[in-house]
């Protein structure tokens, strides 16, 4: 795969509450909002939408941008809305999650694919009829080498080398977001890609 739609929708996945701010789980959510923050983009709820929702330009383009407060096995509901409203194609969306399968201090992105066994991906791909094709950006936030302590560990904040780590990485994403806005995605990922964590 090489240059694609332009991206018109970014979704930041997460909880909703205090409880659940800054941690590992919230990493999506996190990256979309500092990226609004950065861009002069007002977040604001919108009861239609299911989520906080804002526009704006980045990198000469007008995006949407989306952060679900339904809780994470439902965020389809969200990007389904909005993708309804909008008449966006699954290939002009960005979704950004945290990764289990990425170290701390590691960002890429992705063309399609799967869930992986991430919640919130598997209902965007069930409310959005099966289709798969939607981008991903994956920030690492490891794994804690047993499946059976998964939940506990993405719902805890990280150690603040880790937080540390992950933030880098979220910076690094948004320096390359440019090119996936305008659909260079072997470019976007490249740049990425050649981005090294830090321990």
């Amino acid at each position: 795969m090489t240059d694609t739609l332009p991206i018109q929708l970014i979704v930041g996945l997460g909880n909703p509450g205090s409880k659940y701010d800054h941690t590992r789980h919230n990493a999506g959510q996190d990256w979309v909002l500092a990226l609004a923050n950065s861009h002069g983009i007002k977040m604001a709820p919108e009861k239609r939408f299911f989520g906080l929702y804002g526009q704006g330009m980045i990198a000469g383009q007008k995006v949407h941008l989306l952060v679900p407060t339904t809780f994470m096995n439902l965020s389809g509901q969200a990007v389904q809305a909005v993708s309804a409203f909008y008449k966006l194609e699954n290939p002009a969306i960005l979704v950004a999650h945290d990764e289990l399968d990425l170290p701390p201090g590691t960002a890429r992105f992705k063309q399609g694919g799967g869930h992986g066994g991430h919640n919130g991906l598997r209902d965007i791909i069930n409310k959005r009829g099966g289709d798969k094709s939607f981008h991903r950006l994956r920030l690492g936030i490891g794994h804690p080498g047993d499946a059976k302590q998964v939940t506990a560990y993405v719902l805890k904040k990280a150690p603040n080398n880790d937080f540390i780590s992950t933030q880098r990485a979220m910076d690094n994403a948004t320096r390359y977001l440019s090119h996936a806005i305008k659909g260079h995605w072997q470019q976007a990922m490249h740049s990425l890609h050649s981005e090294t964590p830090h321990s």
